[in-house]
């Protein structure tokens, strides 16, 4: 039982990661915070561009993260590759220094792609696409914190690099890296046409789901008649139905895996829904994502007394 995290003092993953905001005793707080609350795994986004002009910094900074974790009995799920963007208007690429300040009212209005799309469909970048993928598998596979590798969130999402094509050869670079740990790539309304793919070459089967309790069970059932192992990597949009007290206990029954999105509310700005305007307010039904104020406290206290009393035994580090 996970959440995707993100420090509430990053904007977007190149923020999270590059030598000059990278935030170690933020983390290493929130971590903690998701701990004592009752998580026992997170998903975290990696940053090409950051490892492209700075591999072992990149390298180094990221064994902070998992070593931390770690610490805490947390395991983590890295994610390679992304194709989402938002803000008005999107950013397809990603670039270093400085990042562009949250526009008020809007959801991860700075948050860029990785390796995005300027990047993602030059042929020449290829070969360091693949050196990319391999170096972080053969560095990070003997790491006790690492549960499984998610090689690409949201393929053929608004920077459009994850084409059938480009995740067939993903999966082979990572596989000729011989992780000691599963592979997958998620699947989600937007990328049906990617199912076949994905469901061929994954080791376990990936999804995104925030839709209500429905739905999410007919995916679910799709998913399981497979006969693979079945996680939910992004869920929970409270105003969509994707809730705590409806979604946990149908996770925990099922023995599903899943990983809300959000923790600590912070520059992401994940209380806002995808469908604000810059300037618009937070909507009646509350919070979009996120969990915890800055200061650690709950959002709503009763959401958090439900992730206790359904969290998974702790089990020794």
């Amino acid at each position: 039982m996970g959440f995707n995290f993100v420090p509430s003092t990053a904007v977007n993953t190149t923020e999270m990661w590059q030598a000059e905001t990278f935030d170690p005793a933020t983390i290493r707080r929130e971590l903690g915070w998701a701990k004592d609350i009752g998580f026992n795994s997170t998903r975290v986004f990696l940053q090409y561009l950051v490892w492209k002009r700075d591999p072992q910094g990149l390298l180094e900074r990221f064994r902070i993260f998992l070593d931390a974790a770690h610490g805490l009995g947390l395991s983590v799920v890295p994610v390679l590759f992304d194709d989402c963007a938002f803000g008005e208007p999107k950013q397809l690429d990603p670039f270093s220094g400085p990042q562009k300040e949250p526009t008020p009212g809007m959801i991860l209005s700075s948050w860029t792609p990785s390796p995005g799309r300027r990047l993602g469909t030059d042929p020449a970048e290829k070969p360091l696409l693949r050196t990319y993928v391999q170096d972080i598998l053969r560095t990070f596979s003997p790491h006790p914190a690492v549960l499984f590798w998610d090689l690409f969130n949201e393929p053929l999402g608004p920077a459009q690099v994850g084409e059938a094509s480009f995740l067939i050869e993903l999966f082979s670079w990572a596989r000729q890296a011989a992780p000691s740990q599963p592979l997958t790539v998620g699947g989600f309304a937007d990328n049906s046409s990617l199912h076949p793919v994905l469901h061929e070459n994954s080791d376990l089967l990936t999804f995104h789901s925030y839709e209500p309790l429905e739905g999410l069970k007919k995916i679910a059932a799709g998913l399981k008649a497979k006969g693979y192992p079945v996680i939910c990597t992004e869920w929970m949009a409270r105003p969509y139905g994707s809730r705590f007290d409806t979604d946990l206990p149908f996770f925990r029954e099922e023995n599903i895996g899943c990983y809300q999105w959000g923790l600590v509310n912070g520059r992401t700005q994940c209380q806002f829904p995808w469908s604000n305007k810059p300037g618009d307010p937070i909507p009646e039904g509350g919070w979009f994502h996120d969990l915890l104020h800055p200061d650690g406290t709950p959002y709503r206290v009763k959401e958090v007394e439900t992730i206790r009393r359904l969290a998974p035994a702790p089990q020794n580090a």
